[in-house]
C-alpha cells in the first residue's frame, strides 16, 4: 500500500474513532466549537478547498438548493405516515431545541462534517484511490463514525451504518458535481434540520390515531 493510501485509510479510521471514542466524551456545551475547528483544522492541513469562492459556490448553491428542496419534500411527506409519526414521537429530543436547531446541528454537525469527510477526507482519498474509490472510503467512514450515535440513541446499528453510508455517498456526489462543500452542505442541513422539526413538531401535537382494529 502506497504512502498516500495508508494516510488516508488512517484518517478515515482517525475520524471514525474520534467520533466514537472522543466526541462523546466531551463537554456538550463545547461539542459544537470542537467539531466546527477539527472541520476547519482538517481542511487547512488537507490542503481540500472547499469551494466557497465563485464560480464554484454559485454551482453549489444551485445543486444544493435543488437537492435541499427535494430532501424537505420528503421529510414532510413521509412525516405524515403514522409509523414515522409515531417514531418522532418516541424520540429523545434535546431540553433547548432552539440552540439544537441554531447551533449544534449547523455548526456542530453539518459543518464539521462535510468539512472532514466530503472535504479533507474526500481530496485525500480521490489521490489515493481515485475519484470513486475516494467517494467511497469518505461514505464508508460517514456511516462507521455514526455507530456511537445509533448506540446512544437506541437505534439499530447496521441499518444506521448503511443508511448514514448512503447519505455520505450522495453528499460526496453533489460536492463532486459542483466543485462545493455549500451543495452537501445545503442537502445535509435540510435533512438534519427538517428531521428535527418534523419531530418536535410530531411531539409538540396530538398523538396519532390508532389504526382500524389495533389494541388499545
Amino acid at each position: 500500500m502506497t504512502d498516500k493510501r495508508v494516510q488516508a485509510v488512517a484518517l478515515a479510521a482517525g475520524l471514525v474513532l474520534w467520533n466514537g471514542v472522543v466526541d462523546p466524551r466531551l463537554p456538550a456545551r463545547w461539542q459544537p466549537v470542537v467539531r466546527a475547528g477539527l472541520g476547519g483544522a482538517l481542511l487547512a492541513a488537507t490542503g481540500a478547498r472547499p469551494g466557497f469562492r465563485p464560480p464554484s459556490v454559485w454551482s453549489g448553491l444551485r445543486v444544493g438548493a435543488a437537492a435541499a428542496t427535494a430532501v424537505s419534500a420528503g421529510v414532510a411527506a413521509t412525516s405524515t405516515v403514522p409509523m414515522v409519526r409515531t417514531g418522532m414521537r418516541r424520540k429523545m429530543l434535546p431540553e433547548r431545541p432552539g440552540r439544537w436547531l441554531a447551533l449544534r446541528i449547523p455548526l456542530g454537525t453539518v459543518w464539521p462534517e462535510e468539512a472532514a469527510f466530503r472535504g479533507a477526507l474526500g481530496k485525500v482519498g480521490a489521490e489515493a484511490f481515485g475519484p470513486t474509490g475516494g467517494q467511497l472510503l469518505q461514505a464508508t467512514a460517514f456511516g462507521l463514525s455514526h455507530i456511537a450515535d445509533a448506540r446512544a440513541a437506541g437505534q439499530p446499528v447496521i441499518p444506521t451504518v448503511l443508511v448514514t453510508g448512503v447519505a455520505g455517498w450522495v453528499f460526496g456526489r453533489l460536492a463532486q458535481r459542483s466543485a462545493s462543500l455549500a451543495a452537501s452542505m445545503l442537502a445535509h442541513l435540510a435533512i438534519n434540520e427538517a428531521g428535527a422539526l418534523a419531530a418536535l413538531a410530531s411531539q409538540a401535537g396530538p398523538a396519532p390515531l390508532p389504526a382500524p382494529g389495533s389494541q388499545p
